[in-house]
C-alpha cells in the first residue's frame, strides 16, 4: 500500500481508516478508564467526553486496560492504608457497553489497548458479539517488537497502534529506566546518518513499514512535523531484519504496581 504524508490512512476491519501516524499531541483522551468498567457508565462516560470535545462522535473509542478499578470518579481509588481498591472485570460485559454507544452513533471504531491475546479471544469469541475491536493499542518499539501479539491480531484484521513508539519518558513511577534509551541505539543512528534521517524518524518508518499505527507523543511543533517526515525513504528489507533483532523483550511502561490484579495483562506471554 502506497503512503505518503497527504495520504497515510489505513483500512480498519469495520470499513473505516485510521492515519498510520497520530499527532500523539495531548488532549481529552477518548478512552474508556478502568473506573468506568461497569457497561451502565460506559455510555454516559463517553458522552461525557463528546459534550467536554464538542463533538457528535468520535472515530475511534477504547477501553484503556483490561483491569477494573472501584467505580466511581477518583481516577486511582485506594484505600486509608494507600492499597489499590480493585473491583471485578467483565471484559465482555464492559465491550456490549461499547457496542451500544457504536449503534448508537456515538462512536464510529471500536477498540482495545494493553489487552493481551487471552483477553483479546474473550471479546473476540464472545456470543453476539456485533462488532470486533478494530485494534489493540500497546507498547511497540524496536527494544519491544510484539511479534506474537502482531501476528495474533494480524491474522484477526486488528490494527496495531502503538504507544509510545519512540521508547518513553524516563519517569520511574511508571517506566523501567533500567532499559537503556532507545534512540541512542547505535544502528538506529547509523539508518539515521545513511538516509539524513533522525533516530526517530528510523524508529517511526519501521513500524509503519511493518503495517503498525504510531502515535509519538510530542508538544514540540518542530518534532510534530519531524515525525511526519517518514514518508520520502523505506528501509530495505535486510534493513528491518536488523532493526526486529534489536528486540529485547523488554517493556519500558510495565505498571508493576497493577501486577495483582486479576487481569493484569503481562504475566502472559503476549
Amino acid at each position: 500500500m502506497y503512503l505518503s504524508a497527504a495520504n497515510h490512512r489505513i483500512p480498519l476491519s469495520d470499513g473505516n481508516s485510521i492515519p498510520i501516524i497520530g499527532l500523539g499531541t495531548y488532549s481529552e483522551p477518548k478512552l474508556l478508564w478502568a473506573t468506568k468498567h461497569d457497561p451502565e457508565m460506559v455510555r454516559p462516560t463517553l458522552e461525557k467526553t463528546l459534550s467536554v470535545l464538542q463533538l457528535d462522535y468520535v472515530d475511534l473509542y477504547i477501553i484503556e486496560i483490561p483491569m477494573a478499578f472501584k467505580p466511581g470518579d477518583e481516577i486511582y481509588p485506594k484505600d486509608e492504608n494507600g492499597k489499590w481498591l480493585y473491583h471485578k472485570s467483565n471484559l465482555c460485559a464492559t465491550w456490549e457497553g461499547l457496542e451500544a454507544c457504536k449503534d448508537a452513533g456515538l462512536v464510529k471504531s471500536l477498540g482495545v489497548s494493553n489487552f493481551n491475546r487471552r483477553q483479546l479471544e474473550l471479546i473476540l469469541n464472545k456470543p453476539g458479539l456485533k462488532h470486533k475491536p478494530v485494534s489493540n493499542q500497546v507498547e511497540c518499539h524496536p527494544y519491544f517488537t510484539q511479534p506474537k501479539l502482531l501476528k495474533f491480531c494480524q491474522q484477526r484484521d486488528i490494527v496495531i497502534i502503538a504507544y509510545s513508539p519512540l521508547g518513553t519518558s524516563r519517569n520511574p513511577t511508571w517506566v523501567n529506566i533500567s532499559s537503556p534509551p532507545l534512540l541512542k541505539d547505535e544502528l538506529l543512528n547509523a539508518l539515521g546518518k545513511k538516509y539524513k534521517k533522525t533516530a526517530a524518524q528510523i524508529v517511526l518508518r519501521f513500524n509503519i513499514q511493518r503495517g503498525v499505527v504510531v502515535i509519538p507523543k510530542s508538544f514540540n511543533p518542530e518534532r510534530i512535523k519531524e515525525n511526519f517526515q517518514i514518508f520520502d525513504f523505506s528501509l530495505t528489507e535486510e534493513e528491518m531484519k536488523d532493526i526486529e533483532a534489536l528486540n529485547k523483550n523488554v517493556r519500558f511502561v510495565e505498571m508493576l504496581m497493577w501486577c495483582d490484579h486479576p487481569e493484569y495483562p503481562f504475566h502472559d506471554e503476549y
